[in-house]
């Protein structure tokens, strides 16, 4: 037999796997797979080297994914940075569009009733956690409804870990309403989540948006209807 066959079959007796043998004396896998094809090795050096292609495998794999993840990380931020700079400047049209869609979504729009009766009074009512849908909302009552700032009021809903006064720093900040704007703070979760919601969900709390003007109320209802009747 020659010589570094023998030191071939040595090696994989003693563990060694392929590609270290390989590595040690350059003779290709595929002589190696013919000459080891009924080598029998002892059940101990069999589970080292299962044990060891288990280990190789589960590395390569997380490499794989590692860089599976860092890939799809710059797809995103591709093709979000690019369809971020295909939005030009928007229209007080636009504007009045996105508005509409956003109270369509958010808004409180069911009539009120009262024994029976429905009221005649209406208020503009928006209530959300996310700062910049509510600061295009103001925008839409600002630019597109002619809102006066002194008749824009808003109430925080928080939870109980967090600090009142700094939230209210924050949301007058985002929305540019005066401190005297904002009415009662309330505590706690809304029943409807039942406490469910994990208390880092919502880290500003939630913000309502409300204007006393029964007319906008009706407005906004028609450019609703408006924005069915053209789709």
């Amino acid at each position: 037999m020659r010589r570094d066959k023998k030191i071939a079959f040595k090696l994989r007796r003693g563990g060694k796997s392929y590609g270290e043998i390989q590595k040690a004396l350059g003779i290709p896998k595929s002589t190696l797979s013919e000459w080891f094809s009924s080598l029998q090795l002892p059940a101990g050096v069999q589970k080292r080297i299962l044990s060891r292609a288990k280990r190789r495998s589960i590395r390569t794999l997380l490499r794989y994914s590692k860089h599976q993840t860092t890939l799809a990380s710059k797809r995103k931020n591709l093709i979000q940075n690019k369809a971020e700079h295909e939005i030009k400047p928007i229209s007080d049209y636009e504007l009045l569009l996105i508005g509409t869609a956003l109270y369509w979504a958010e808004g409180y729009k069911r009539s009120r009733i009262k024994q029976g009766r429905e009221l005649t009074s209406h208020a503009v009512s928006l209530t959300n956690s996310d700062p910049n849908l509510v600061r295009i909302f103001l925008a839409f009552l600002r630019r597109v409804c002619a809102v006066r700032d002194d008749k824009i009021r808003a109430n925080l809903r928080i939870y109980k870990h967090q600090n009142a006064s700094s939230l209210m720093d924050f949301w007058s900040k985002v929305t540019e309403i005066q401190k005297a704007g904002f009415g009662k703070i309330y505590l706690g979760v809304s029943k409807s989540s039942k406490g469910q919601r994990p208390f880092n969900r919502l880290p500003y709390g939630t913000i309502q948006i409300r204007i006393y003007d029964t007319q906008l109320f009706h407005r906004i209802m028609g450019w609703i209807a408006g924005i069915k009747r053209a789709i």
